[in-house]
């Protein structure tokens, strides 16, 4: 079975970690932190306006008077949002991580993100699926099968 982006967000759960964009990035790091997640979406008037992740944070911590319980996250986001059709391929989703050499990729179904994927889920995705292909292919060219072929052929 060929996996899309909205495959792989029901086997993870299509929930997005939200933050207002005027947050500190303290706060954001402790809400990060407490779901475990490598990137937070920012909101403005209960409106995607960017995302911000922990790559953001090492680049800003080298900057001279970076304070993270002062910082604003609106000052500090990634606002030009990339993101893929929720139809789109396991493979084409990777093609877009690698092009990008980005680590989250927004998902939109009709004009509206709907989730966020990172690039591991898709890898996972990725894997099981070639997993599947394996089994798949596997069990075409099994003992039994080369033993019918070879029965059938011996007959002729």
């Amino acid at each position: 079975m060929k996996r899309t982006a909205r495959d792989i967000l029901q086997e993870k759960g299509g929930h997005m970690i939200t933050i207002n964009a005027d947050a500190t990035v303290f706060q954001a790091l402790t809400v990060m932190t407490q779901n475990k997640v490598g990137s937070i979406v920012l909101l403005e008037d209960e409106k995607i306006v960017g995302i911000w992740t922990e790559r953001d944070l090492m680049f800003r911590a080298l900057e001279e008077g970076f304070d993270p319980k002062t910082a604003r996250l609106k000052d500090n986001m990634s606002e030009h949002l990339i993101s893929a059709n929720v139809d789109e391929q396991a493979y084409q989703l990777y093609d877009k991580f690698l092009g990008r050499r980005i680590r989250h990729l927004l998902i939109e179904e009709d004009g509206e993100y709907i989730g966020l994927l990172s690039v591991g889920d898709v890898m996972k995705a990725n894997l099981q699926q070639k997993n599947e292909e394996f089994d798949e292919l596997n069990n075409m060219v099994s003992l039994e099968y080369y033993e019918n072929w070879k029965d059938l052929q011996s007959e002729r």
